[in-house]
């Protein structure tokens, strides 16, 4: 068994999902791993990673919408406002998403269905630098 990590730096400008499926893809082929599992885990409390339909962006819009009726900017329940009226919201959308996934590696590809890519999902309005770790292991 081999195993490989890295960590990739990803700009997001802003609130919304972010596809990374191609970096990620391009660091999992220069390992050449054939068979085995890939984990992602975002070292952020105020950003997730999701999989999801990368066909039709309205998916990814209307996600944004739905969190923004779910978890409001400025509600008035959040005391936690250090960083303006998005902090405590930003948390409670990266709480209620993943920090980390777990995606098989078959033939030495992902094995994402059709549709599927992996997003990035920036839960504060301005724009951060974000760090996503990879780990791979197996054959």
């Amino acid at each position: 068994m081999r195993q490989f990590g890295t960590t990739l730096a990803i700009d997001t400008p802003g609130r919304g999902l972010q596809e990374i499926t191609r970096p990620v893809v391009r660091w999992l082929e220069g390992c050449g791993l054939r068979d085995g599992l890939l984990t992602l885990f975002v070292r952020h409390t105020s950003a997730s990673l999701l999989i999801q339909e990368n066909a039709d962006p309205d998916v990814r819009g209307d996600l944004d919408r739905f969190f923004a009726r779910l978890v409001p900017d400025g509600d008035a329940l959040f005391r936690h406002r250090d960083e303006g009226p998005d902090d405590m919201p930003a948390h409670v959308r990266a709480a209620l998403t993943a920090t980390q996934l777990s995606i098989p590696v078959a033939a030495g590809r992902l094995a994402l269905g059709t549709w599927q890519g992996i997003y990035l999902w920036e839960h504060r309005q301005r724009a951060h630098r974000r760090e996503v770790a990879l780990q791979a292991m197996g054959d």
